[in-house]
């Protein structure tokens, strides 16, 4: 008898066929039994009928299966009748994603605990194929209650450093390896992080110096991308930034509303929000992070207008409904750190199983 541990999908002549064999090992069932009612003191008979029936159970069991499988698309989701996916069927029974973040979930442990931090992959659809950008990759993310805008950029580039440091302290072979066979300059340059301290610059004094560099550049050495205020700042503008204006690790706060997420608080200005980039030489953003929305009617005016759906978020808003604190945290991408303190140039490079738009296997 023919099973099948993943039910795989039948065309209508396989169904049919699987159908008969059931049925004929339905007949052999019978015959069985017929004959056991004849000798029902056999033992032999009677362990004929006990593997008959095991047979013909096993065989239903497919059969249904396969049904059921016939009602399932051919990409592997449950529709409805009218080709739609029917979530209610899926495996958690509603939409479900890979996460991009534990973010979220972190702020509620933090108006809990303090402080706390997670590590763990996250996932990106962005269509970018840029040595930059994997579409999977893994985050070191704190979280700080009771913290502004300015405890967030200092424990950013505490741990930075920190990080800098214990590499040239436990890690000197290593780096000697890499600043010899990949990178020259990847030795001074972690001594350099770890010993300065970093330049902070607004958004809008950031968007004023490259417009002034912009109208220098000619040719070929031109910005590829055009700077604007409300602009997203793109890697060719976040590395001049660190790596020819202010010659060191920069800091970049207070971004425009339009650009950044929902959960990052609005500045007095009504036009920016208390968010923070760190850029780092060779790299440029090497960290992201904001003071959160701690105002509930400001974070539900500003889940609504980007079309979020209120319910999937309640427990988000409740923090606030009910209380809460001034808070903030970051997110530093683990690869990325590697890349910088390594001079490895392609992030694809500095994880086993690399994963990116077009390719899931790693």
């Amino acid at each position: 008898a023919r099973t099948f541990t993943r039910s795989p999908l039948l065309s209508a002549e396989e169904l049919q066929a699987l159908e008969a064999e059931c049925s004929a090992k339905g007949g052999e069932v019978k015959d069985a039994k017929t004959a056991l009612k004849e000798d029902p003191k056999n033992a032999e008979l009677k362990a004929a009928v006990k593997e008959r029936v095991d047979e013909l159970l096993a065989l239903k069991e497919s059969v249904e299966k396969a049904k059921q499988r016939i009602a399932v698309h051919p990409d592997g989701f449950v529709r409805t009748k009218d080709g739609l996916i029917d979530y209610h069927k899926d495996f958690f029974g509603l939409k479900s994603f890979l996460c991009v973040s534990g973010q979220l979930q972190g702020e509620a442990y933090a108006c809990a605990m303090s402080k706390i931090y997670t590590f763990g992959p996250t996932f990106r659809a962005e269509n970018s194929h840029t040595t930059r950008h994997a579409a999977e990759f893994w985050m070191i993310e704190p979280e700080i209650a009771f913290a502004d805008l300015a405890d967030v950029m200092n424990c950013a580039e505490d741990y930075v450093k920190f990080c800098c440091q214990y590499l040239l302290d436990h890690c000197a072979d290593d780096l000697a390896f890499f600043n010899k066979m990949i990178d020259k300059t990847v030795l001074a340059r972690v001594k350099s992080v770890a010993e300065s301290n970093f330049a902070r610059c607004s958004y809008t004094e950031a968007v004023e110096i490259l417009t002034v560099e912009a109208k220098k550049r000619k040719g070929k050495k031109k910005f590829v991308n055009e700077v604007f205020w409300g602009c997203d700042l793109a890697s060719e503008h976040e590395r001049f930034l660190a790596e020819q204006h202010f010659k060191c690790p920069t800091i970049i706060y207070n971004y425009p509303k339009e650009i950044k997420a929902f959960y990052m608080k609005l500045n007095d200005d009504d036009k920016t929000v208390a968010a923070m980039d760190v850029l780092v030489p060779g790299v440029g953003e090497l960290v992201g992070g904001s003071q959160r929305e701690e105002n509930y009617d400001t974070l539900k005016t500003k889940m609504l207008t980007a079309g979020l759906d209120l319910d999937e978020y309640d427990w988000y808003l409740d923090l606030r409904r009910f209380g809460t604190c001034p808070h903030g945290g970051f997110g530093l991408g683990f690869e990325r750190l590697v890349m910088f303190t390594t001079g490895i140039e392609n992030i694809r490079e500095t994880i086993p199983f690399p994963r990116w738009p077009g390719n899931a296997r790693g």
